[in-house]
């Protein structure tokens, strides 16, 4: 059986509904911040970054307070993000990183040949976001940080996307576009090398992308590497534009710099809205901004106990908007409790498709919600990173860690300050049950590369 057969059998019957009635199916555009905080935007109560166009964007549509990823870093977040499932389902449930350049290990080209940054990513029996609206009829791309796996096979044109520009592995200097000095910036399957700053030139491609498809129905996954750090030998080299910079020069150098990527990431997204407008296609567009996970120690998480890297709310809980004049409403806030695994059937709902037959997605459509006709159905999710562990059910959080467990109520409790297991062994001895089950269900799901052993 060839791919394309394979394909072709993973995906159930079209879908008859009203979507296919419409002359032009939606245009769906996800933009993702890198290590975005929850309390970095205006719009989420910053007082100090300036995100005009991000907040016009939840002026214009719908704020999520209650919205988690499923993991809290890099590289298992966004492969729930391309594939609808858990880490430990899709298989990509840890990093794909050389962490030998903590230690100013320089690469050559030989041995970053062997590394694990360039053999291993998703499981190549994965059904990525990008295969489905394919085969719903889409023009895919994607601009930014794929962070999916750097060998050709794990690439985006080969995992369902139209076009590529950016980089593979889980982050770059903004300027030289290298990985602690291995060159890391594609343009399809084939390395490339020029200038520019990294957030202007996934601008520049993303301008392009929408020109060149404005006449047909198109998917474009937009994951901006800011306001991650730079991932460079030299950390003291500048790594944004002086106007930015001079922006923020009244505040603490780390925090100035996460500010100024933020900012320039905010006019990026600004420029995009206004070439939507101006190619007529503000209307038919679903628009979604968020984070991978939470922000770093210089990142703005607000009211949130810890940060990336963390079970506690600092690291998954993270900003959510979503736009489509016409369907969702302005202006509106919505507190009810969703996830990144949502998003996988939801732009399949709204291309008017059905999902892969041939894989379990953890998530659920998410257009009833948007549109303001229904309450989100979820009610429990599960998290795992290596040793720590964290499970939520309703207003119940329950964490452990190397420093031993807790329980949380998050409804008065957001900042995770008071462990009420104690006073509630019940209901903390519950939630780890929970917990068991979900890794028992992952246990017994169909294998998948490339950190399971089988």
């Amino acid at each position: 059986m060839t791919r394309r057969q394979w394909l072709q059998t993973s995906f159930a019957a079209p879908f008859a509904g009203p979507a296919r009635a419409q002359s032009r199916k939606p245009n769906i555009i996800l933009i993702v911040a890198d290590d975005l905080g929850y309390a970095g935007l205006g719009c989420y109560g910053n007082q100090q970054i300036k995100t005009p166009n991000i907040d016009l964007l939840a002026a214009e549509g719908m704020r999520f307070t209650d919205f988690v990823v499923s993991w809290p870093a890099c590289t298992p977040s966004r492969s729930s993000i391309l594939t609808g499932r858990y880490p430990q389902r899709n298989g990509l449930y840890d990093m794909i990183r050389n962490n030998e350049v903590n230690w100013k290990y320089q690469y050559t080209e030989e041995t970053y040949a062997v590394s694990p940054e360039m053999t291993i990513g998703m499981d190549t029996r994965e059904v990525t976001i990008g295969q489905a609206l394919q085969h719903a009829g889409y023009t895919t791309g994607v601009i930014g940080k794929w962070d999916g796996g750097r060998a050709r096979r794990f690439l985006p044109l080969q995992r369902g996307f139209d076009f590529y520009y950016g980089f593979a592995n889980t982050g770059i200097d903004y300027y030289t576009h290298q990985r602690y000095g291995v060159a890391s910036m594609f343009r399809g399957n084939r390395r490339i090398q020029e200038p520019g700053h990294a957030t202007d030139l996934f601008l520049r491609e993303a301008l392009a992308f929408l020109k060149q498809n404005r006449t047909r129905p198109f998917f474009l996954y937009l994951p901006f590497n800011a306001p991650h750090g730079a991932s460079t030998f030299h950390k003291d080299d500048p790594q944004e534009e002086p106007k930015y910079m001079d922006m923020y020069k009244h505040l603490p150098k780390g925090i100035a710099q996460t500010a100024a990527w933020t900012t320039h990431l905010d006019d990026a997204v600004g420029a995009i809205m206004a070439e939507l407008k101006a190619l007529g296609q503000d209307e038919n567009t679903l628009v979604i901004f968020s984070s991978d996970n939470g922000g770093t120690g210089a990142a703005y998480n607000g009211p949130l106990r810890g940060k990336k890297a963390q079970m506690y709310e600092g690291g998954i809980r993270v900003p959510m908007i979503a736009r489509w004049p016409g369907r969702i409403p302005k202006g509106a806030v919505n507190r009810d409790f969703v996830s990144s695994l949502e998003y996988f059937p939801t732009f399949l709902a709204a291309a008017g498709a059905q999902p892969p037959s041939s894989v379990k997605l953890d998530g659920f459509n998410l257009l009833p919600v948007l549109e303001g006709k229904a309450k989100s159905p979820r009610t429990e999710f599960f998290w795992q990173r290596q040793g720590d562990k964290a499970a939520r059910s309703g207003h119940w959080k329950w964490v452990e860690t190397a420093q031993g467990a807790a329980l949380y109520n998050l409804s008065t409790d957001l900042g995770e300050q008071h462990d009420l297991s104690q006073e509630n062994p019940a209901v903390f001895a519950s939630m780890k049950a929970k917990w068991h089950s979900w890794r028992t269900e992952m246990d017994n799901a169909e294998p998948r590369g490339p950190f399971r052993d089988y």
